[in-house]
């Protein structure tokens, strides 16, 4: 079985690309194809001597900060990758890439983290966005474009797999598909159980408007207990504006600190809906628990008064009940850390590989019978 991986880019190195880098553990001799990347020092490690085939867009200058901008390019570039030597492309996708069409002799599954939410969800995204409502006006006629394009270009997929069962439906809504759900990896292994914990709640994580950081300072301002937040991104300035002293906004850490302050936070704040979340599950494999929003993908991985208290509401009064809620129980650091230990690496290695190789053998048998 000859593999290719394809990946929308790899310019942030988050939670998608560490399932690129998963993948690429599997099958090590698999090109990975993408639209653009940053030079291969900056990429995460275990894909620093991966083979990485780019496009025309690798060209473009300062593609790592302008890549948003780029938009309207992408569903050009993603034909310029030639796969007719492949068995099985395994595409990686939150927006663009699963739109490649493959030869009919070639398998095509996608690991579908969302169907793009730029474009189906494209007020919720916005709202919290700078620019003019003459480029918001703009870019929303664009989406509907997108939108037909996303949902016609699904027919390219052969088989969907989705990261949770959020993402599930939103596959049947925006593509009419069926979807399998396959749980993305955790390293659990990078982190361990402190005996000793801090009075300071945390957050980890992309400063960008739809993460709800907003929400998180709103609340902590008004209850006064101390926040950190670790990460960098266009939303800092305006979220230091909004902050109080008891919050500290402590930028992008090394792992070695970031998997220390998650051993000793006293919990950690998921406010946003997200597609899967990663995050809180490495905070659990540290021992420790979560407070997310009950949306999206934490309804997949929060067992409440196991290892987290869901809220509700997007409210600051919601929130704060959560927090105070948690601040009354006690917690069982061995338990929290063995549920996160159900979503590692190796969990995620076993069940992709043998769904993999059945839905590839369903794919010849089919493509047989019709030959």
């Amino acid at each position: 079985m000859k593999v290719a991986i394809v990946h929308d880019y790899l310019i942030q190195m988050g939670g998608a690309e560490r399932v690129v880098e998963v993948l690429h553990s599997m099958f090590p001799q698999a090109p990975i194809y993408t639209t653009a990347a940053v030079e291969q020092s900056k990429l995460l490690p275990g894909l620093q001597k991966a083979e990485i085939r780019t496009t025309w867009m690798q060209r473009i200058p300062r593609m790592d900060r302008h890549y948003k901008r780029m938009l309207p390019f992408y569903p050009v570039a993603i034909h310029q990758f030639d796969l007719q030597e492949f068995d099985v492309v395994i595409s990686s996708s939150s927006a663009f890439v699963k739109g490649i069409k493959v030869p009919s002799h070639v398998f095509h599954l996608c690991y579908c983290h969302t169907p793009m939410r730029f474009a189906w969800d494209f007020d919720h995204y916005m709202e919290r966005e700078a620019g003019s409502w003459l480029f918001k006006h703009m870019l929303r006629g664009y989406m509907g474009y997108l939108r037909k394009w996303d949902q016609r270009t699904s027919a390219h997929v052969d088989q969907f797999v989705a990261n949770s069962n959020a993402v599930k439906e939103r596959i049947k809504r925006c593509y009419h598909r069926d979807a399998d759900v396959i749980f993305p990896p955790v390293e659990t292994s990078r982190f361990h159980i402190s005996g000793k914990i801090e009075p300071f709640y945390l957050m980890v994580t992309r400063l960008v408007s739809y993460k709800r950081i907003d929400l998180a300072i709103d609340t902590f301002n008004r209850i006064g207990l101390p926040l950190r937040i670790v990460g960098g991104g266009p939303d800092l300035l305006r979220l230091k504006k909004m902050a109080k002293p008891n919050i500290q906004f402590l930028g992008r850490l090394s792992d070695e600190e970031v998997n220390r302050l998650m051993s000793t936070c006293k919990a950690f704040i998921f406010p946003g809906e997200e597609d899967f979340g990663i995050t809180p599950l490495e905070v659990n494999a540290a021992g420790r628990p979560v407070i997310a929003y009950e949306a999206g993908g934490a309804l997949d991985t929060i067992r409440p008064e196991l290892n987290g208290i869901y809220f509700r509401e997007q409210t600051p009064e919601s929130l704060a009940r959560a927090v105070k809620a948690l601040e009354w129980r006690e917690w069982d650091s061995n338990a929290i850390r063995q549920h996160a230990r159900s979503f590692d690496v190796e969990s995620f290695k076993y069940h992709f590989q043998h769904y993999l190789v059945q839905k590839w053998s369903e794919f010849k048998e089919r493509t047989q019978l019709v030959i």
